[in-house]
């Protein structure tokens, strides 16, 4: 809710001091630390993290299967269904960690294939919200782009292990019946704005 609201924020053209958008995000800094220092397993998630080599059995279970899953595929993949790291090694395999999956069967070349159809797909999200005449349906566009947007990077981030563990789901691929029924709706919408563009 706050990408999207800020970057309804910030396409809407509004005009913020420095001062205040750097004071905003130390607010943001502190209270997220003081947010993960309050409990323990947040902390753990953050120093297994920082060590992704120690602790393989524990902290950095799912961080070292999902390598080994991306790893084991090479360049084309083992083939569809012949993942091996889904069967009780990678934990969350059907959902969280999808993307692993999709290395191993897959390979190189077929994460890249998905990566280019995400781009492309963000790109026309954007461009839908350019070109759209109405103000309205502009900042809707480019509300409900940015929030696939970051579900995409944060997945795949977490996947590929450039940032810690967090549950947030690949959308169109994570298992789950009401967040693909979200998507699509969001994509019906983003449709329908479209349809009042310049030339998108």
């Amino acid at each position: 809710m706050i990408v999207a609201s800020m970057s309804i924020i910030f396409a809407s053209g509004i005009k913020i001091k420095a001062r205040y958008i750097i004071a905003f995000l130390l607010i943001v800094l502190i209270a997220g630390g003081i947010f993960i220092s309050a409990e323990e397993f947040r902390m753990k998630r953050i120093l297994s993290f920082l060590n992704p080599e120690e602790d393989i059995r524990d902290g950095n279970w799912q961080a070292a299967q999902s390598l080994y899953a991306i790893g084991s595929g090479g360049v084309f993949g083992l083939g569809l269904g012949q993942s091996r790291q889904k069967y009780l090694w990678l934990p969350e395999a059907q959902n969280d960690f999808i993307f692993s999956v999709l290395g191993e069967e897959f390979g190189l070349v077929g994460t890249l294939a998905v990566l280019g159809v995400f781009t492309f797909f963000i790109y026309r999200g954007y461009r839908i919200a350019i070109t759209c005449k109405d103000l309205f349906g502009s900042l809707v566009a480019t509300g409900i782009t940015s929030v696939f947007a970051l579900q995409i990077f944060v997945n795949i981030a977490v996947v590929t292990c450039t940032m810690p563990v967090t549950g947030m789901p690949l959308p169109f691929f994570s298992y789950g019946g009401t967040a693909l029924c979200i998507n699509l709706c969001a994509m019906g919408i983003l449709l329908s704005i479209s349809r009042n563009c310049k030339s998108a």
